[in-house]
Order: structure tokens, then sequence, then C-alpha cells
């Protein structure tokens, strides 16, 4: 099984328009989620780095899409959706940012959809899922934050979470950018969808 050598992930460019994006010419990974879920601090501990994707207190920080090359492997951060107290034009941007991106030409490898572990299903999250299953895009649902929770409540909660949004429990993992929790299996998950 091919490996990729994360120690190699580099910020390649920010894109604020759809009209901006790159050529797709590698597999993609991208990275999907409400503002607030931890999307930047779980990227930063799959690639091993302290802060290659900016982390904020602020949520919704990131505002345009953020491309990384991974070892050939381009994993794209898209503008987290939902929380943000931001106008309603820039929601709108962001809206249309990552929706535009789902509708282009794209090697849509793997989505890793987040979704903070200690919450019941919201709305935002469901309609991505939903999104996700209609397109028949390849995805995973990256539950965040499980270092708040026992071992136990993860359990339940990822049984109860993956009722709610009416998916297999096995396309649920459990993770938690603070102790590494289900990093291993995302980052195999990864390789096996693109090399």
């Amino acid at each position: 099984m091919a490996k990729l050598k994360y120690e190699t992930a580099r910020f390649e460019s920010s894109y604020g328009t759809i009209e901006q994006l790159p050529e797709p010419t590698t597999p993609e990974v991208s990275f999907v989620g409400r503002s607030n879920v931890g999307k930047s601090s779980l990227l930063n501990k799959l690639i091993g780095r302290k802060s290659l994707a900016k982390v904020s207190s602020q949520p919704g920080k990131t505002a345009n899409i953020n491309f990384f090359d991974v070892d050939g492997v381009r994993f794209v951060d898209l503008p987290g959706y939902g929380f943000a107290k931001v106008s309603r034009a820039e929601k709108q941007r962001w809206a249309d940012l990552i929706g535009g991106y789902f509708d282009s030409e794209r090697s849509f490898n793997l989505v890793v959809s987040l979704v903070d572990i200690r919450h019941d299903a919201q709305q935002l999250d469901r309609d991505m899922l939903g999104f996700l299953v209609e397109s028949e895009l390849p995805f995973v649902v990256a539950l965040t934050k499980a270092d708040k929770l026992s071992r136990s409540k993860q359990n339940q909660q990822r049984a109860s979470l993956a009722r709610q949004f009416g998916l297999d429990p096995q396309q649920m993992l459990v993770t938690s950018s603070e102790t590494g929790q289900g990093i291993a299996e995302l980052r195999s998950l990864i390789e096996d969808a693109c090399l």
C-alpha cells in the first residue's frame, strides 16, 4: 500500500472566486464542514504540522478555497459554512464558492465532511451530506472533537448521528486533532482513494 509523504505538505494557493481555480491535474481530497468544526486543526494534525492551515479562535476565518499540495495530492480546504458572523453577501460568496467547486469538473477522489461529534445533526450538515449522497461523490464523515467525550459516549454519538443522517456508521470516523484519534484511519482512507 503506497503511503503519502505528509511531511512534504505545502500551501499552494488561495482563491476567492471559482474562475480563479486551477485546472484539476492531480487527485483531490476536499474538506468541508461548519465554520467552528475544527477543520484547520484536523488538516494540520493530518499533515503533522502545527500551522500550515491557519487555525483561528474566530470561526469562519477560511473565507477562500485553500489548496495544499501533499506529495502530489491536492488537499482542498473549503470555506466553513453556517456559524460565522459575516455579512449575508459574504455568506453568499462562500456558498457560491463551495457550490461552484463541486459543480466544476474535478477529480473528487474523496470528500471529508467534518461534523462535531458533540451535537445532534444540524440542518446544514444534513444538507451537505444529502448533497454528497445525491451527487454520488465518495465521502467519509469525520466526527471531530472526540476528545471532549468518553469512549462509550463517542460510540453512542456515532451511532446516533449515523441514524440521524441516514448513513452507515462505517461511513463515520471518530477523530480528534488533540489526541490524534482516527488520524491514521483517515490517512488510510485518503491513500486508498488517491493512490
